[in-house]
């Protein structure tokens, strides 16, 4: 019986690959990445020779039925992702989920991932936390919106820096203008920025500047307080 391994990499600087990852990748038969041409770089950095195979949201339906066959059959594969954790807004889920309806062993390496850090440097609570990665394009966007106004724990999302004013204009639309946010780019890397303050604070700073790289944006959950006031009002309208 074979193994799936997930192993996260760097999400900007190399030197937090762990030494565990790079032993794993040396090891494996396959390596299954989402951009070949990114982890190429990744892995000639390591000087880690293996076979790797393309795996990506576009061909991952089609392929992982027979991946988890051959891990069943005994090879060892790993999955990596361009950066980060794979399965976290990646590509990943599928393949888990086949290899465990094959009775496949997986094994998840613990390692980078953006969500944390900007969740840290964010100033803002973090016993309690939802993660939702990257809100709907255009279908659902304003329902998911209207249901996450409500939400009372810290909320962390993932965004394109093409849409990153636009997303912090509908929170202050949706969730108040004066909701505390940070937003969290190049984690790691030489240009690594974390700015802080309301939405509208920070929707009027990044219209000021060309925004480049991944994205963070770490919101506030909603007040108990405004939730007791308006439940109070809507006591008070049904009186």
């Amino acid at each position: 019986m074979g193994k799936l391994y997930i192993v996260p990499t760097p999400i900007g600087n190399l030197d937090d690959m762990t030494l565990r990852a790079i032993k794993v990748l040396q090891t494996v038969d396959l390596i299954l990445a989402e951009d070949t041409r990114t982890s190429s770089k990744l892995l000639h950095h390591f000087e880690i020779q293996k076979k790797v195979f393309s795996h990506h949201k576009f061909n991952e339906h089609k392929t992982v039925e027979h991946l988890a066959q051959r891990m069943a059959g005994g090879e060892t594969i790993a999955l990596i992702s361009d950066a980060g954790t794979p399965a976290i807004s990646d590509p990943g889920y599928l393949l888990v989920r086949a290899c465990i309806d094959a009775d496949v062993e997986v094994e998840c390496l613990p390692g980078a991932t953006a969500l944390i850090p900007a969740l840290v440097n964010s100033g803002l609570p973090n016993d309690r936390f939802c993660f939702e990665g990257f809100l709907p394009p255009k279908k659902g966007r304003q329902k998911k919106l209207l249901q996450l106004a409500e939400e009372e724990r810290t909320m962390v999302f993932y965004e394109s820096p093409y849409k990153l004013i636009k997303s912090l204009e509908q929170f202050a639309e949706f969730f108040g203008p004066d909701r505390q946010a940070s937003v969290s780019r190049e984690l790691t890397k030489i240009y690594e920025e974390t700015q802080r303050g309301t939405v509208t604070e920070l929707a009027t700073y990044f219209k000021s500047k060309p925004v480049k790289g991944e994205i963070v944006i770490v919101v506030a959950g909603k007040k108990e307080k405004a939730i007791a006031n308006r439940s109070e009002e809507r006591h008070e309208h049904d009186d």
